[in-house]
């Protein structure tokens, strides 16, 4: 079965360099906030325009990090797509607050702005829009309403390192911002990994303190705060693939045109990128219909997929709104279908996906 992400094909290229950055580690032993972690950040940091970058242990904890250094907590609402990996959602309940659903644009899966604002009362404090499968929301109409009902828009930014809004990076968009460096992320380390960006120097501080303890200085803890440090091994190793990410950010969108251009040979949904951005590709996904038989057929015939995301958030048991009814997100679960992507997809790997799909929809009516 050829693999849905290769990430053995990335590291065959980039061994060489990967092998002399964790070696550095191990001769200089500062495997925790060792040199390499303040390296990155600074890459980052020129690398999305921000002034303030810092690194910690996921991107699940970076979301939580941002809402705590916000002073977001109990009695406080968050607004949120209902399409989403839980991460977006159960960060703002692991803080004491309430992820407040809003539904997606059906094009693109992205927060829709006009939603948003349905869903804002007096309890809302910020807004959690996902960059979802390696594109923006639209970061400009958001801001607008944060302005107008004096809210914090925090970009969820796992899936979409790299991409751009109108010239402008992602990270770089809203007042804060968090990205995950999960392994098969766009820029992915060899465990879990995240980051928060910001122009805001008081906020900067603040995430900073609640990521390390709360620590103001040696044993001295003026907040309450996490354990959620980068790995210096980790950092060295996204350091080297950091090289040769503005390459494999091409080849992404060299596949997805690709992919874009045989499927709508067959007549096949691609999915659409929003004018003004462009996307990495984290996914690349298709709807259709019968999908539980198609799937079958697709691995029978030796091609992976996946489901990003079978379930609206407000559905799942640890965090379900019964009264919530997000149309948009309804029919997104029930079509979706994720196919291999990477940036050493062939051109042949992609035919024979596409030709299976193809074959499938057709068998299953």
């Amino acid at each position: 079965m050829m693999p849905f992400i290769d990430l053995g094909a990335q590291q065959q290229r980039l061994r060489p360099r990967l092998e002399a950055a964790m070696q550095a580690v191990l001769a200089h032993g500062c495997y925790v906030l060792g040199p390499e972690v303040e390296a990155l950040e600074r890459q980052l940091t020129r690398r999305v325009g921000v002034a303030h970058c810092i690194t910690c242990a996921s991107g699940t904890d970076a979301l939580q990090i941002a809402l705590r250094a916000l002073d977001i907590g109990p009695g406080d609402e968050v607004i949120v797509p209902g399409f989403s990996f839980v991460a977006t959602a159960s960060s703002v309940a692991l803080v004491g607050a309430r992820p407040v659903y809003a539904d997606i644009e059906p094009g693109t899966g992205l927060l829709d702005p006009k939603w948003g604002e349905a869903m804002i009362t007096p309890r809302t404090r910020a807004i959690m829009p996902v960059s979802l499968f390696g594109q923006c929301a639209d970061m400009a109409a958001l801001a607008a309403l944060a302005d107008r009902y004096g809210l914090t828009v925090i970009e969820d930014a796992a899936q979409s390192f790299g991409a751009t809004q109108h010239g402008r990076c992602s990270g770089a968009l809203s007042r804060v911002a968090c990205t995950s460096f999960f392994p098969s992320k766009p820029l992915g380390a060899y465990g879990d990994g995240g980051a928060l960006f910001t122009d805001d120097a008081e906020l900067a501080s603040a995430i900073r303190l609640v990521a390390r303890h709360g620590e103001a200085r040696r044993y001295h803890h003026s907040r309450l705060g996490m354990n959620s440090r980068l790995d210096t091994l980790q950092a060295a190793v996204l350091l080297a693939k950091l090289e040769s990410f503005d390459e494999e950010v091409v080849l992404r969108q060299a596949v997805a045109e690709r992919y874009d251009r045989l499927l709508q040979q067959a007549d096949i949904i691609t999915p659409r990128v929003a004018d003004g951005n462009t996307s990495v590709y984290a996914q690349y996904c298709t709807c259709v219909s019968h999908r539980e038989a198609v799937q079958a057929s697709l691995a029978e015939a030796g091609i992976p997929t996946a489901i990003h995301y079978p379930t609206p958030l407000y559905r799942q048991p640890a965090l379900a709104d019964p009264r919530c009814r997000l149309p948009a997100c309804e029919t997104l679960c029930e079509r979706i279908l994720s196919l291999p992507m990477h940036p050493y997809l062939e051109a042949a790997q992609q035919t024979r996906v596409v030709e299976a799909l193809r074959q499938a929809l057709q068998a299953a009516g």
